[in-house]
């Protein structure tokens, strides 16, 4: 197994590159600015980029998602219900993506966002169980995704619920790997700390540990940050609809 973390400091965000050595193949999710480093660290690890994922549609970045694939010939995937004008391979909750002796089953975790999934990664060569899951903004370190970008904060609170718990079923030494850290915009009690386990989640992550949910949606409803500068025009320029 191959996996590289990029930390992004303007805008705060997490960015993934991994995939298997032996067979050369890697898959890049969520990329944020200039693409050269995603380039320079497939390059090192001597893979090939097949996939670039955007765990959803951003509305607090541009994304370098379709510029990536297009520069390494690789497929541009977003979930197939995602509303964008740009050409995307589009997977379905279930689906597998292979790479190598790694494979990725997508989960389909709407809430934060109607298309947003997390990927659960195993690497056949350790274990035929997953050994981390890549979140997005679904889960992070110390809280999980706002709901209001996409859809009402209501609507989209009672939907990340049903999404949650479907995470929380993981195992809990699982790993998780979000897509923000504290200082990002997309959630509110963020850690510094870009990496947990599904465990250590349920026990401290204030929001994820709620199990019901009318209480869960009273507190995603109180005291909701103020969006990310431009969100609207983000999240459509990151569809293609739009130029900013």
């Amino acid at each position: 197994m191959i996996l590289r973390q990029f930390l992004h400091a303007d805008p705060v965000g997490l960015s993934y590159l991994f995939g298997c050595g032996g067979k050369a193949a890697a898959a890049v999710v969520d990329p944020v600015g200039e693409i050269a480093p995603y380039l320079d660290a497939a390059r090192s690890t001597g893979v090939r980029i097949r996939y670039v994922v955007d765990t959803h549609i951003h509305a607090d970045h541009r994304s370098a998602g379709p510029e990536l694939a297009a520069a390494v010939g690789a497929e541009y995937v977003l979930f197939a219900g995602a509303e964008t004008a740009r050409p995307f391979r589009g997977v379905r909750d279930r689906d597998v993506l292979p790479l190598g002796n790694v494979s990725v089953d997508v989960l389909h975790t709407p809430g934060h966002t109607p298309e947003h999934v997390s990927l659960l990664v195993t690497d056949r060569t350790r274990s035929d169980e997953p050994w981390f899951v890549v979140t997005g903004h679904t889960l992070m370190v110390g809280d999980v995704g706002r709901t209001e970008l996409a859809a009402s904060a209501e609507e989209g609170a009672r939907i990340l619920f049903d999404s949650l718990q479907r995470l929380k079923a993981l195992p809990e030494h699982l790993e998780v790997l979000p897509g923000a850290y504290s200082g990002s915009v997309c959630g509110r009690s963020l850690s510094g700390k870009p990496t947990s386990t599904i465990g250590f989640e349920r026990r401290h992550n204030a929001a994820f540990r709620i199990d019901d949910e009318d209480e869960f949606v009273r507190v995603m409803l109180s005291e909701i940050p103020p969006p990310p500068p431009l969100a609207a025009e983000l999240r459509a320029a990151n569809a293609g609809l739009t130029v900013v």
